[in-house]
């Protein structure tokens, strides 16, 4: 039997219905989680918090494709005036030398300007000892305002410790210590910086002797904290390994800088051994740390930078074992501390055009941290 006109409307208005509701339905658990990453405890922004959900759903490779061809095609002018440096001004040439620092080599082809690749105190205690050194140059020929940053962290001096986030390295990891710089510290601390890739990104671990969050892997780079506060640079069960006096370990990739020798491959990265195999293409913030001949702590970041550019740039800094942090704007930070006398700390970026904030870390952030007081 034919139906009628109004009961062929009703009918499709009743499938209707229930094809909405199944859609509805199966938005509820991605939006749930959605809310969820949004609201989630632990600093990040609203942007930052959905590109990391898009990842975590299965949308990396989507995001790696829109990253890449976006910095790619954002290099920066061949020529022009440095487009950030640090405040410091040198030291004179007595301490410089007293400290014994790395020299800092400016590449060639570049006219010299007043007080680049030159060591400056940037960080003091009450007695006047230097607790941080800072510098910065221009590592790249091709692309004359690109400027790079140094801090240099003096071994005995200083301690370093690592840093637990909300979400990194486990999401939900339990720390006793939080997930920011304890107040406790305040009066010693010098200053706080990033750490490496998000954990499933950087194909290492991370160890301290609260936690073995995540197991650590022969070969990665990785930054070993010794229990004085001391700090080594290498590859895992390599050039370092797992001793009594090992307190904190966090890796990230494959080592950029071996024996004071640059790896190979970095230009293209064919084998994906420090990333996505076309992040190396990208013109970005990034941020790598090293030690130098002494055992100083180095850390290096600067915008517009390709792999390549940052590894060449952390061996001109005096870096002979290094390893890549993390890159992007909103990753790469590194803050220097002054107390107060009121019990709180005043922060300062190492580069002005850092786009975190002075205080990061100083409340409870997703990501891991590493931060530095005076011992």
């Amino acid at each position: 039997m034919k139906l009628q006109p109004p009961l062929r409307r009703a009918r499709r208005r009743r499938r209707l219905r229930w094809a909405a509701l199944v859609v509805c339905l199966l938005l509820v658990v991605p939006v749930v989680s959605y809310v969820r990453a949004l609201t989630y405890p632990g600093n990040a922004t609203f942007a930052v918090r959905s590109v990391e959900w898009v990842r975590d759903h299965g949308g990396g490779r989507l995001i790696d494709t829109i990253e890449t061809w976006r910095y790619s095609h954002q290099a920066p002018p061949a020529s022009g005036r440095p487009q950030d440096i640090t405040a410091a001004a040198p030291d004179s040439r007595a301490g410089r030398a007293a400290a014994r620092l790395p020299e800092v080599i400016r590449p060639g082809g570049l006219p010299p300007i007043a007080h680049e690749a030159t060591w400056a105190s940037a960080r003091r205690d009450a007695k006047g000892r230097i607790l941080l050194w800072t510098t910065w140059f221009r590592p790249d020929p091709a692309h004359q305002p690109v400027t790079v940053a140094a801090a240099l962290i003096p071994r005995g001096v200083d301690g370093l410790r690592l840093m637990p986030g909300t979400r990194e390295p486990v999401v939900g990891m339990a720390s006793p210590v939080g997930y920011s710089v304890p107040s406790a510290v305040y009066p010693k601390l010098v200053a706080v910086f990033n750490s490496g890739f998000k954990m499933k990104d950087a194909h290492g671990g991370w160890w301290t002797t609260r936690s073995a969050a995540v197991p650590l892997v022969d070969g990665r780079a990785s930054l070993v904290i010794l229990r004085d506060g001391s700090a080594k640079v290498g590859a895992w069960n390599s050039t370092v390994r797992m001793t009594p006096d090992v307190a904190a370990v966090r890796q990230n990739l494959d080592p950029v800088i071996a024996g004071g020798v640059v790896a190979a491959g970095l230009a293209d990265n064919a084998s994906g051994r420090w990333g996505s195999a076309r992040s190396q293409f990208q013109y970005t913030w990034r941020s790598g740390v090293g030690t130098d001949a002494r055992g100083n702590l180095i850390y290096v970041a600067g915008n517009h930078l390709t792999l390549a550019t940052l590894a060449a740039a952390m061996h001109d800094a005096g870096i002979r074992e290094g390893m890549e942090l993390d890159i992007h704007s909103a990753m790469v930070s590194f803050d220097i501390e002054q107390p107060g006398p009121s019990g709180g700390v005043t922060g300062r970026r190492l580069l002005a055009s850092m786009a975190s904030g002075p205080d990061r870390y100083l409340t409870s952030d997703q990501r891991d941290f590493f931060y530095v007081v005076a011992r």
